[in-house]
């Protein structure tokens, strides 16, 4: 990190030291043996190659396998297209979301929770009428809804204070179900 002139420079030493290439022994003529690097490959098989090819469980195997069936009508995948689609579909949904061009019965996530929200308060079917087209959403659609999905909310008598050994303080509660309480006369 940080720039090159604030580390230390680096100077190798211009010979020599005295005990480079002490560990290996030089030859009493004075010359060294030159290794030559092992062939990767040979032009005739070795032994290891005969007896590996010979392997009876690699065989076993590659039977149990069988022969490659190649699917000649597959498309071919490429994430530019899948990350393309992506953001196509994505910017659909946000279109179909907004407010300027509002699609009935479709609500972001946020606007769904505030919806729900709001929904705890309402008073009477008109109000929650008015909710919900506030919301473009039908009421009928609003109320099955609300049947399996609702904001959290805190049960407050059952709000516990407690303090642990290091001081720290914690609040736990339970959360409840809340519906609004509807007069059924419409007003």
């Amino acid at each position: 990190m940080g720039s090159s002139s604030s580390k230390a420079a680096r100077k190798l030493p211009k010979e020599t030291p005295s005990w480079a290439g002490s560990r290996t022994p030089l030859k009493p003529d004075g010359a060294q043996e030159t290794r030559r690097p092992r062939p990767l490959a040979f032009e005739n098989k070795s032994d290891a190659v005969e007896a590996d090819a010979k392997d009876p469980q690699f065989m076993f195997k590659l039977n149990q396998l069988g022969p490659v069936r190649v699917d000649h009508h597959m498309r071919s995948v490429r994430p530019a297209d899948y990350a393309q689609q992506m953001h196509r579909s994505r910017l659909q949904s946000e279109m179909e979301a907004s407010p300027s061009r509002s699609t009935r019965n479709r609500l972001l996530a946020s606007s769904l929770s505030e919806l729900l929200e709001s929904r705890k308060t309402v008073k009477s079917q008109a109000e929650l009428q008015a909710l919900a087209e506030q919301y473009h959403i039908d009421v009928t659609k609003l109320n099955e809804l609300a049947k399996f999905v609702n904001t959290p909310s805190i049960d407050e008598s059952t709000i516990v204070k407690s303090t642990n050994q290091e001081g720290e303080e914690t609040l736990t509660m339970m959360a409840r179900w809340v519906d609004p309480n509807l007069k059924r006369n419409g007003g």
